[in-house]
């Protein structure tokens, strides 16, 4: 991939894109393109043929989705598991038809099973039932793994799989009914001190609300007044947690550095001889990549490090009686590791840094 080629980001504007983006242009590519939802429905397959026939990407990043939270994901399966079929197949179709060269698609560690080992390798996919809140969600990006899979094996296609651990950074949602577990915690802890700290105008200003009853009646749904803040379980669940970033830099090192035949060869040697149109009688599968830090930390203590970073004097309330989802989720990231690339940003310094972008725009 050089410097002029032509490389489309679908979901430019969303965490994961938006960081791709800014890591490509840090390494100085400029022939970068993108569409808005606008511009160009990703679940239309004529419009998706139309532009790829219009354009001829020469490289394709897959980073649109349909995503959310546990309440998202388990209150518009639908929605989920459609949009995220409709959005793949046309993408990964039109690029094997009009010979892209190499694609990532970009997935999720919420594909492995509910009891799934810990950490949990790249093959333990399939082997058990996913957890029941995001299984949509689950099964359309394992829908979209053996896609790509299946076009480089019987097309000899070099499109290749990431799944990225929970993610957060820039231009993360921070809506409190669909975000994820991190920026949900942040908006909602620092919601909580403005109102402690009765800073009654900034907080009617983050919520976009016209006055402060209106404000108060808001945070009412999601458990935050003055004095506390809600939290949806026990605090016991264990979750990782990558610096979008970090994740965009792993997504361009594969792209540059790695082809397909590395996701299921070693680096060092080769565990499979046979090459892709030569593996009948191989079962070539599992060649997704994860992509995480290795760590974990449970909701609790995230929670607490978070009100420490914000300054919230009041308390955490954790609300047994709402759903957990799964205990443990932890990604195996030998393989990652093996092909050449490891984390930087550790979650502390993360969390400042994503703290001061929500409050500034800026890091």
């Amino acid at each position: 991939m050089d410097k002029s080629s032509k490389v489309y980001i679908a979901g430019h504007r969303g965490l994961v894109g938006s960081a791709i983006v800014r890591n490509l242009q840090a390494k100085g590519y400029t022939n970068l393109m993108y569409r808005t939802h606008k511009e160009l429905d990703l679940c239309e397959q004529n419009a998706v043929a139309n532009f790829f026939e219009t354009e001829k990407p020469e490289y394709v990043i897959l980073a649109a989705a349909k995503v959310g939270g546990i309440m998202a994901n388990n209150t518009y399966r639908a929605d989920f598991i459609y949009e995220n079929l409709q959005i793949q197949n046309n993408i990964i179709h039109q690029s094997y038809r009009h010979g892209v060269k190499k694609l990532l698609f970009l997935g999720s560690t919420c594909i492995y099973p509910k009891k799934a080992p810990q950490p949990m390798p790249e093959n333990c996919l399939l082997t058990d039932t996913l957890e029941y809140t995001n299984e949509p969600y689950a099964i359309a990006k394992i829908a979209g793994i053996k896609m790509c899979e299946s076009y480089n094996l019987q097309y000899g296609t070099n499109f290749i799989s990431v799944m990225p651990t929970n993610l957060y950074g820039p231009n993360d949602n921070f809506n409190l009914e669909k975000s994820h577990v991190l920026p949900a915690l942040i908006r909602k802890i620092h919601c909580a001190k403005l109102l402690n700290e009765r800073k009654y105008d900034e907080l009617i200003k983050d919520l976009n609300v016209n006055t402060l009853e209106e404000a108060k009646n808001y945070l009412v749904n999601f458990g935050v007044n003055e004095n506390q803040v809600e939290i949806w379980g026990t605090g016991k669940p264990m979750r990782e947690f990558l610096w979008s970033e970090d994740m965009a830099d792993a997504c361009i090192f594969i792209m540059k550095n790695r082809d397909f035949k590395d996701t299921y060869r070693s680096v060092d040697g080769p565990n499979i001889t046979c090459t892709p149109h030569e593996i009948k009688n191989q079962e070539i599968r599992n060649t997704h990549i994860n992509i995480g830090t290795g760590k974990d930390i449970s909701i609790k203590d995230l929670a607490t490090v978070i009100k420490k970073i914000i300054g919230f004097k009041g308390e955490l309330l954790f609300n047994a009686d709402k759903p957990d989802g799964t205990l443990k989720k932890l990604t195996d990231v030998s393989k990652l590791h093996s092909l050449g690339w490891r984390h930087k940003v550790e979650l502390r310094d993360g969390i400042e840094i994503l703290y001061k972008w929500y409050k500034t725009g800026s890091i």
